[in-house]
């Protein structure tokens, strides 16, 4: 009954938004479909100004995973993680979350794959990967995308969070599976 009713409320809501904005736009005499088409120039140029960062973001990545600078990482901190019942192989996880949210969803299907569902470093790296944000993919595009050239606060401030989201994974993830 309530999953109906929820279902039926999903399906509903967007065409409900887009249907108030048309009569919102209507109401108050805008010129709905010429700035609409506006909008839309006006988010190619954004898509044009943020292009560079994010081929920057995406050979970041790909240069970390090809270089085998990932694989160095896992051996070197293999006894520090498991101390804390972390699985080496979480470790791309945390490096690569901060830069890309495509390439981290990808390392995770791996170990998915690899470990299956249940596994206790699937549920730690899923709790990691939606548990921080992807601090320089955020700077490059959304920063870049507005020409803010001085963002050293927010990088630090980003960094911050992703060290607390990450220790808060382990944290939740050691509390409730082991």
């Amino acid at each position: 009954m309530i999953k109906t009713f929820f279902d039926c409320i999903s399906s509903w809501l967007i065409p409900f938004v887009i249907f108030t904005a048309l009569l919102c736009g209507i109401v108050k005499k805008v010129p709905v479909y010429e700035t609409f088409v506006e909008g839309a120039k006006d988010g190619l140029k954004v898509s044009v100004n943020i292009f560079p960062y994010l081929i920057a973001i995406i050979v970041a990545v790909s240069m970390l995973r090809a270089s085998g600078a990932v694989d160095i990482a896992k051996n070197l901190f293999d006894g520090v993680l498991a101390v804390f019942h972390v699985p080496a192989d979480v470790l791309p996880v945390m490096i690569i979350r901060s830069l890309s949210g495509s390439a981290v969803l990808g390392v995770f299907s791996d170990i998915a794959s690899q470990y299956g569902p249940d596994s206790f470093i699937t549920k730690l790296t899923a709790i990691m990967v939606g548990s921080s944000e992807t601090t320089f993919y955020v700077l490059a595009v959304y920063f870049g995308a507005v020409g803010i050239k001085k963002f050293r606060h927010a990088l630090l401030a980003g960094i911050l969070a992703d060290i607390i989201g990450i220790v808060t994974a382990v944290a939740v993830a050691n509390w409730l599976f082991l």
